[in-house]
């Protein structure tokens, strides 16, 4: 197995989500952990071979110090991290079946001067969701030029 960065989404209702995400963004369940009464204690999803974790609102002192893990619905809407998915194809099916599961589009399908396009969505406890789809190889000094940004592209070792 190689290297995995695997962001993790926290839910009010954690059992819900898992449903919606794979109704509305074609994720995959791939792993559930529950407790003796069916409440999720860990899951795991897969979209186009990527993984993300799903669950519960939690704290642990014990884990976590004094932090808290909490739905955007818990927060009076505030997300503290959005969540990027770039697909290879279907952007604006994707957008569609979305829409259709009641995902809230907060930025209809669009070509970005970086060279995708991209759509952005809310789940229905206001996870910012984003989808990309490359659509143009765009230079930096096209991207500088059409955006009037300093852009600059650290090498990879």
């Amino acid at each position: 197995m190689s290297d995995l960065v695997v962001p993790a989404v926290f839910y009010r209702d954690p059992k819900a989500a898992l449903a919606w995400l794979e109704k509305a963004f074609g994720f995959e369940p791939s792993l559930l952990v529950t407790d003796s009464e069916g409440r999720v204690g860990h899951a795991e999803m897969s979209w186009r071979g990527a993984l993300i974790e799903v669950g519960g609102e939690w704290a642990s002192a014990e884990l976590l110090g004094p932090a808290s893990l909490k739905s955007p619905a818990s927060l009076g809407g505030v997300a503290t991290q959005a969540i990027r998915l770039v697909m290879d194809d279907g952007l604006d099916e994707h957008c569609e079946r979305a829409r259709a599961a009641g995902a809230r589009i907060t930025q209809e399908p669009g070509n970005q001067f970086y060279g995708d396009r991209t759509y952005r969505a809310l789940d229905p406890e206001g996870h910012v969701w984003t989808f990309a789809q490359k659509v143009a190889d765009v230079s930096v000094a096209e991207m500088e030029k059409a955006s009037g940004l300093t852009i600059k592209v650290e090498a990879r070792a």
